[in-house]
């Protein structure tokens, strides 16, 4: 006869047991997820793009994934920091400027060397850059551009000159920020007034400039509809905007776990450049194909996955 101890025991120690199982219950549950890579992005093509194409990709290599993008720069970071993420892109400029307050002037190799320093101390490993560095520029409608020679901003500051009526368009943060139009006018030696300026969302910037409604306005370099509506980005000759470089970001904990991970990420980041990313968010912007399709196509033209 099989005999059961349970109901002979006092109460105080079946519950706690039942705690004790319960807590097993747990751990076991946060082994599990922890063997899964979280992976994180913003909430802007480029990131949607590159966050699918990494789950896509590292899934391929046998890792259990889970996405989670769509997510505002400031809560993206916190969730590297409060290891809810495992995996994301971040860009060199952001972590530079947002995150580590760092207002130094630095080349692009500068930039990576203290942002990676400085996020190592709290346990965040800068893996190897892409090709892509997806900062502001200003931009023109190209077929002015052209007809005008204009090449650069110090070229569009000396037309602005001439002309001292021109329209510039800009996002509702950059004609107020620390960093942003003040500053560069200082570098550039111009002054726009009030009557220069349009503020408007980042993505009327684009459309004002493909129907020749501004004469410039404050883009992204790699975003796809420069090169969908012709408009042509500028050269930022005096080096103004800082490096917005596009980098894997893994907590060295899931790095040690998985010891092929940072080979294996690094292979990805190879990959990508201002070009073929400029395309990939062309496709989703202009062409309105989906994330996963152009993120699966470009995987499989690269011979990243079979």
């Amino acid at each position: 006869m099989q005999i059961s101890f349970s109901h002979m025991m006092p109460r105080w120690m079946r519950l706690i047991g039942a705690a004790f199982l319960a807590l097993g219950v747990t751990a076991a549950s946060a082994t599990a997820q922890a063997a899964t890579l979280t992976i994180g992005g913003k909430n802007f093509t480029e990131q949607l793009i590159l966050s699918e194409m990494t789950a896509q990709y590292l899934r391929s290599k046998g890792y259990d994934v889970e996405l989670k993008n769509g997510l505002g720069s400031v809560v993206m970071r916190q969730g590297m920091e409060s290891r809810q993420l495992d995996v994301v892109w971040e860009y060199t400029g952001t972590s530079l400027i947002v995150y580590n307050k760092v207002t130094e002037k630095l080349d692009p190799q500068q930039t990576y060397e203290r942002v990676k320093a400085l996020d190592a101390k709290i346990g965040l490993v800068w893996l190897d850059p892409a090709a892509l560095n997806n900062t502001y520029a200003f931009a023109m409608p190209g077929k002015i551009a052209r007809e005008e020679g204009i090449e650069t901003v110090s070229q569009l500051v000396a037309k602005f000159h001439a002309n001292p009526k021109m329209q510039f368009a800009f996002d509702m943060e950059f004609v107020g920020r620390s960093d942003g139009l003040g500053p560069m006018e200082q570098l550039y030696d111009f002054h726009l007034e009030r009557s220069n300026i349009k503020q408007m969302d980042p993505g009327l910037v684009y459309t004002a400039l493909r129907n020749e409604q501004i004469d410039a306005g404050l883009v992204y370099t790699s975003d796809g509809r420069n090169k969908g509506f012709d408009l042509k980005v500028l050269t930022d000759d005096k080096g103004f905007f800082p490096a917005y470089a596009a980098t894997p970001v893994v907590r060295k904990e899931v790095l040690d776990a998985n010891p092929k991970l940072a080979d294996e990420l690094n292979a990805l980041s190879a990959k990508i450049n201002d070009d073929n990313m400029r395309d990939m968010n062309a496709q989703v912007d202009i062409d309105h194909r989906a994330v996963s399709r152009v993120a699966s196509d470009f995987l499989k033209q690269e011979g990243l996955v079979q």
